[in-house]
């Protein structure tokens, strides 16, 4: 059995059912500690699992303690993990050797069990939920409405006023600012004819949700739905691109593929149009505990899809000083192909 120690807080949440900003987790064979001080301690001992709940005021200490009486000779955790003086203060005067595995958490979640996909399913509800609040506000109350502004009431209505916690902060984009694939929000106003691009996701019991839509900006029918029609015929070619590229990503994605060339089938499409170089990231991201999980669904991974994997499929284009289009669906790989959650 192998022993390791964790600081992730979504990678303990995985290991017992809770979590919180100080914590420690160490398991060794069939023994688990986790280690946090008195603020969190009476909530630890409530929801946390299958561990023991240690009170400390010093983590690293108490850690060392555990670990020295523990009589292990290696112990696994992830560099990404622990800043340089928390892993110099661990290690020292300890007899054990530290293994190195990055990311080994994440490589562990990268296939949900049923429950989890059923958790991420109610997210993506959830999400979608909010994304039609926020077309309705839109319609009624959005002309000529800074980015800024409604950048926070798309915090507002995808949280259901702060109901549920989102998953990163929301991206709301107009015309030339949907060009930047990370868009800070402006003080640009929201015109008729525009282009607007949203990307945003709640939490549902701490697993997120993540979707992308760019829409036409009508105020009577505005709406996020896929089928969009634009004034502007360069806005609606590039559109259709981008729809075409995903579409196909989703439909012919299979188990057994690698990751590249899920990739490639949203990659090509949009190269062969002549635009390749105007789609700067990955097609695809794992979803879960963590808004980027694995797979990692790039140009250069050799991860073979299997079921039960989760992750987006966002191609995008993006214009530099005129537009750009994203459009983003999380899918779960069941019996054999994506299905959009």
């Amino acid at each position: 059995m192998e022993n390791y120690i964790l600081r992730d807080e979504n990678a303990i949440y995985y290991e017992c059912g809770f979590s919180c900003d100080n914590v420690i987790f160490i398991s060794l064979g069939s023994e688990k500690f986790f280690l946090t001080d008195p603020r969190y301690v009476l909530e630890a001992k409530e929801y946390a699992y299958n561990c023991t709940v240690v009170e400390s005021r010093d983590l690293l200490q108490t850690a060392k303690v555990l670990l020295k009486d523990s009589k292990i000779k290696k112990l696994t955790f992830d560099p990404n993990d622990f800043t340089y003086f928390a892993y110099s203060e661990l290690v020292q005067d300890l007899n054990i050797e530290f293994i190195q595995k990055a990311n080994f958490s994440k490589l562990k979640r990268i296939i949900k069990n049923d429950d989890e996909i059923a958790i991420l399913s109610k997210a993506a509800k959830l999400g979608r939920e909010g994304f039609k609040a926020l077309a309705k506000y839109i319609r009624k109350n959005a002309y000529n409405q800074k980015e800024q502004f409604l950048n926070f009431k798309a915090i507002e209505k995808m949280s259901q006023q702060g109901k549920y916690n989102l998953s990163f902060e929301p991206i709301l984009a107009i015309n030339e600012n949907a060009a930047k694939p990370h868009a800070l929000p402006t003080k640009k106003r929201l015109k008729l004819h525009d282009l607007l691009l949203v990307d945003a996701g709640i939490k549902y019991k701490r697993y997120c949700s993540d979707r992308t839509c760019t829409s036409y900006v009508d105020f009577e029918n505005f709406n996020f739905k896929r089928e969009q029609k634009f004034k502007n015929k360069k806005h609606q070619k590039i559109y259709d691109l981008v729809y075409k590229a995903q579409q196909t990503a989703i439909q012919n994605a299979k188990v057994g593929m690698k990751a590249s060339k899920i990739d490639a089938l949203a990659r090509d499409i949009i190269t062969q149009a002549g635009y390749g170089k105007y789609f700067v990231h990955s097609t695809g991201h794992g979803v879960g505990l963590d808004i980027h999980e694995f797979p990692m669904i790039t140009s250069k991974s050799d991860t073979i899809i299997e079921n039960n994997m989760v992750f987006t499929i966002e191609p995008g284009i993006y214009l530099p000083d005129e537009f750009g289009v994203r459009i983003e669906d999380t899918v779960a790989m069941i019996d054999g192909k994506a299905v959009i959650l």
